[in-house]
């Protein structure tokens, strides 16, 4: 079979595995607190993830690359306690598509930070992207909630998390990395899980397990998805996961069809693969590290 399609229905597996994640939260509702949901879903998978940190058993890193890991299991788990919050309040369709945005800035953290040259394509995308942000939000039109702003907050977290893994990605592999970034995140998540700690039902615990395990099984998708075709044939397929989570939300969880968020993931999405097809014009190479999944 063609390596293109391969990779393209790899891809498609990745949303469906991805929108699975977001729905289970969702179905959830807040019975968890999020802190504690977070570090559940964490440490299932850090269990989950037992033989890639056994081989990492004779992996001694230097203390700066140590610090790197360190800080990004920190950041990560804020990351993912805002995003637990937000998935709790809001409509499936909604998190998703204020979620494309981490990818816009993905990448103007890395014309700041890592001194990458902020092209006219990347510029482009930002300023359409901020467009497609607004109207999702319609600031002034209607009242922005707490779950949006954690959304947001969340997408930026997000990106200071992928940033350090663009970083440590020149040092080790992509499997050593999200080993790594699922055993910080869950020793970081523990004492505000203790703090919020609430009796799990048997629901709760056989959800969250489902939870852990279709993420990890995203990570896996996703990278063999990378791994077969370019991310220009691949990333434009991640906008099924708004089509999905729209399909999810409406059927399922009986949300109201929102044409303006819809709108405005179309238009992120579209920067995205934008921004996606011009760097792979411009011969740079993408890797998984630097597009990893929150969840």
């Amino acid at each position: 079979m063609n390596q293109s399609i391969v990779g393209i229905l790899w891809m498609v597996v990745t949303t469906i595995l991805f929108v699975g994640v977001t729905a289970t939260v969702r179905y959830l509702e807040g019975e968890v607190p999020a802190p504690q949901a977070a570090f559940l879903r964490y440490a299932i998978g850090t269990l989950l993830l037992t033989p890639s940190l056994i081989s990492l058993a004779k992996f001694r890193p230097g203390k700066p690359l140590l610090q790197k890991f360190v800080l990004r299991g920190l950041v990560h788990s804020i990351g993912v306690t805002l995003w637990f919050y937000a998935m709790s309040v809001m409509p499936v369709a909604e998190v998703t598509a204020i979620g494309f945005l981490t990818y816009i800035f993905v990448s103007i953290g890395a014309c700041i930070f890592l001194k990458e040259r902020l092209h006219k394509h990347r510029l482009t995308a930002i300023l359409f992207s901020f467009v497609g942000a607004m109207i999702i939000l319609r600031p002034g039109f209607k009242i922005i909630e707490n779950g949006q702003i954690g959304m947001l907050m969340a997408t930026v977290v997000f990106t200071a998390s992928y940033l350090i893994a663009k970083v440590v990605s020149k040092e080790r592999s992509s499997s050593e990395i999200v080993a790594m970034l699922s055993l910080f995140t869950t020793i970081f998540l523990i004492p505000t899980a203790i703090y919020s700690w609430e009796p799990l039902s048997l629901k709760a615990i056989l959800i969250l397990t489902f939870t852990a395990l279709i993420a990890t099984l995203g990570h896996i998708t996703m990278t063999k998805a990378i791994k077969a075709a370019p991310m220009v044939v691949t990333q434009p397929i991640l906008f099924l996961q708004l089509v999905w989570a729209s399909i999810v939300g409406l059927f399922i969880f009986s949300e109201k069809f929102d044409p303006f968020v819809i709108l405005g993931g179309t238009i992120i999405m579209i920067c995205v693969c934008y921004v996606s097809y011009r760097e792979h014009k411009l011969g740079k190479k993408i890797t998984s590290d630097a597009l990893e999944k929150v969840i």
